[in-house]
Order: structure tokens, then sequence, then C-alpha cells
């Protein structure tokens, strides 16, 4: 039988949340393609003034007609302050344009997007050591406007929120001694799910990012005058574990 010792912690050591930004899109029926230049993504974080500008932004034009049937891009993924996620702004380039059926190409007009960006609203709490992904759909039927009689078509953004879920658990803890290099494996059936070295200068393992559900802990040491130690452990979907330190026996 495998003892059951654990405790949740939303804090993760300290470790910063990180957030993937995907886009999609809800085609028009009149449009051949869609083209908008996203130079940059920047969040507001709280009650902030500052935008913080996302590193590992995938900057470049797409064709947001691509983004259909279930297709997306990674816009982003980046670590993130953590605290309440308020806004997400898109900060767009000056090639923006669609191609209509018989492939004209038209310029778009943007108001405002290349400074203060296409914005959507969260309010969502993000912890450290959570991978957050956040999926926007780009409206694009209800986003290009033709201006009456003139050749204007402007674009006025209509993006959603479709999905904004943690990716899934964390399981740390130590084994002691420390110094004697060990493998941590996270054991679902008869599959293993994921494992980690532990540090030899503390005996810490981290497992990443693992779907909810019940593990079997195996801890295998490298110095084979030690016995392997088992544990079990829960994941919740969002939350970082502490199994209770591993002492190996001889």
């Amino acid at each position: 039988m495998f003892t059951f010792s654990c405790k949740k912690n939303s804090n993760n050591l300290g470790e910063q949340p990180r957030l993937q930004l995907r886009l999609t899109d809800n085609p028009p029926a009149d449009i051949k393609e869609v083209w908008i230049d996203i130079r940059q993504v920047e969040i507001i974080v709280g009650n902030s003034a500052q935008p913080v500008i996302l590193d590992g932004v995938h900057a470049g034009v797409y064709n947001l007609l691509e983004l259909t049937g279930g297709k997306d891009t990674l816009l982003a993924d980046a670590l993130i302050p953590s605290g309440t996620l308020s806004q997400i702004r898109l900060i767009l380039g000056d090639n923006n344009y669609i191609v209509s059926p018989d492939g004209e190409k038209i310029m778009l007009k943007t108001p405002s997007a290349q400074q203060s960006g296409l914005k959507v609203q969260l309010h969502q709490e993000v912890k450290g050591g959570v991978l957050y992904r956040l999926s926007l759909d780009f409206d694009v039927a209800r986003s290009i406007v033709f201006a009456g009689n003139t050749s204007n078509v402007i674009l006025k953004p209509v993006l959603r929120v479709l999905s904004f879920v943690p990716s899934g658990g964390n399981i740390t803890g130590a084994v002691v001694p420390d110094s004697v290099l060990t493998s941590a494996i996270a054991i679902q059936g008869l599959d293993t799910i994921a494992s980690a070295f532990t540090n030899t200068a503390n005996g810490t393992y981290f497992l990443k990012d693992i779907p909810a559900g019940n593990y079997s802990l195996s801890f295998i040491p490298v110095d084979t005058k030690y016995k392997t130690a088992q544990k079990q452990a829960e994941v919740t979907l969002g939350q970082t574990i502490i199994v209770d330190t591993v002492k190996l026996q001889h």
C-alpha cells in the first residue's frame, strides 16, 4: 500500500504564471483573404496603468481566413506577473488589408490600433507556476466595415474570449539524502506521464503541467545502494501539490 500525503500550494514557490495566447477566426462569406499585421501583445495586470509587453510574441502578418475550421495560431508564449489579468491588447502595424473575391487588395483603416491596440477585456486570476491557455476569436464577419459609398474599408474588431483555462497541475517535493540523484516519475495506470531528476544541491524535483487525476509516484535513485520509493498524489487543475519529503532507504 502506498502512503498518501500532500498539500496544495497556490503560491508555487514564487514561480511566475505563464500565458499562451492563440487566435482563431469566424469567417465572412464575401472576402477572400484578411491580413492583419500583429506587431506586439500587451497585457494589463491588476490596477496598473502601465501595460506589460509580452516576450515570446510571434509578430507577423496573418491571414485570418486560414484560421478557420478549428485551426488556430500561437501568438505569444510568455511568463507574466501574478494577479488579476484584466486586459489583452494586440498592437497592429501598418500592413492590414483584405483581398476581394476578384483579387483586389484593399488596405484597411485601423483607427488607434497601432497606438492603443485591439483590446479584449478579461477578469481572470493568474497564479504562479501555472500555464494558462487563452484562445481569442477574431470575428472577421463583424469586424470589416465598408464605409458607405466611399472606398474606405474600416477594421472595427470584434474579439471574444473562446476559452481561458489552466492547462494542468504540478507536483513538487524533495528527496533525501539530497546528494543522491533520483528520478521522480508520475505514473497513471501503466503510462508514465511525467518525469524529472532531483536537484542534487537540495533534493527538490518539479513535475509540470500534468493533467488532473491520481498518480503513483516512483522515486528511483541512480545509486543502487538505495531502494526505490513510492508515494501517491492527486493533481488538481491549476494547483501545485507538495508531496511529503521522500527518505531513501538502504
